[in-house]
């Protein structure tokens, strides 16, 4: 396809931070949102980027974003999630806690809460919460994932099937229309697997880019875990999924319209 210059430089941005926004570009580059709005649309059509709510992300199927800009990518979403899902947290619980951007905003809002034991393969969970007296921090051994502080392989996996948790709080890279939960390293997903495996009660977390990505390995199905909350779901085959199963779906922008 042929690209103009601002879309060559809107697929740039896109590549570098994970996801651009109609306002911001507009801003940028001095233009109307309408404007925007119609380079996104081309490069959608072209099928280099993925339209999503408020602009477009670089959908990648092999490979993740740089985890830095996955930190910004929905990060308003991903604190209300991070709220709603400590919210069904009880205190003197035991939890896992995996690796990701959305589930940090979990142990984020878990600060205030106490006598918690949590389990995790997150360098960046474990540096967080290590400094509350209220808080035990168990961290995982194993392979250390330089590009975002993650805890994978075997070692990892045999740690984690030593416990017996309350709850796990679980991410996905991706989230098939079938119900499938995706990532991008096998080694993470045996992690992730474990974790299901040995918690009494399943949380996933994940906000609404990730019904636009793709992944090439399969942690699971929806139907595995008990409650999936998310800022918003318009996937009808999603809310299907769980009503089925019995998986209780929460989604954050309903629920603030709804107070």
């Amino acid at each position: 396809m042929f690209l103009t210059g601002r879309q060559s430089e809107i697929l740039d941005i896109a590549k570098l931070e994970g996801r651009v926004l109609v306002e911001e570009l507009a801003v940028r580059f001095s233009v109307t949102p309408q404007t925007i709005r119609k380079d996104l649309n081309d490069l959608c059509e072209g099928r280099a980027l993925t339209r999503v709510h408020g602009g477009a992300i670089f959908p990648s199927g092999t490979e993740n974003v740089k985890y830095e800009a996955r930190r910004s990518i929905a990060a308003p979403e991903k604190q209300a999630i991070g709220r709603a899902a400590a919210a069904l947290i009880p205190n003197n619980t035991s939890l896992f806690i995996n690796i990701g951007t959305t589930t940090e905003a979990v142990g984020e809002a878990l600060l205030d809460h106490h006598e918690l034991m949590i389990i995790t393969n997150n360098i960046n969970v474990a540096n967080r919460l290590r400094i509350f007296p209220s808080i035990e921090v168990v961290i995982a051994g194993g392979v250390v994932r330089g590009s975002d502080g993650g805890i994978v392989g075997e070692a990892a996996v045999d740690f984690i099937r030593q416990f017996k948790v309350d709850f796990a709080v679980i991410g996905a890279s991706a989230i098939d229309h079938d119900g499938a939960l995706l990532d991008y390293d096998f080694r993470e997903v045996k992690v992730a697997q474990a974790i299901i495996a040995n918690a009494r009660n399943v949380i996933l977390v994940s906000d609404s880019t990730k019904f636009d990505r793709n992944a090439p390995v399969r942690i699971g199905h929806l139907s595995q875990v008990n409650t999936f909350i998310t800022d918003r779901c318009p996937i009808a085959s999603i809310h299907s999924i769980c009503a089925e199963h019995d998986v209780q779906l929460i989604e954050t922008e309903r629920h603030i319209a709804s107070e």
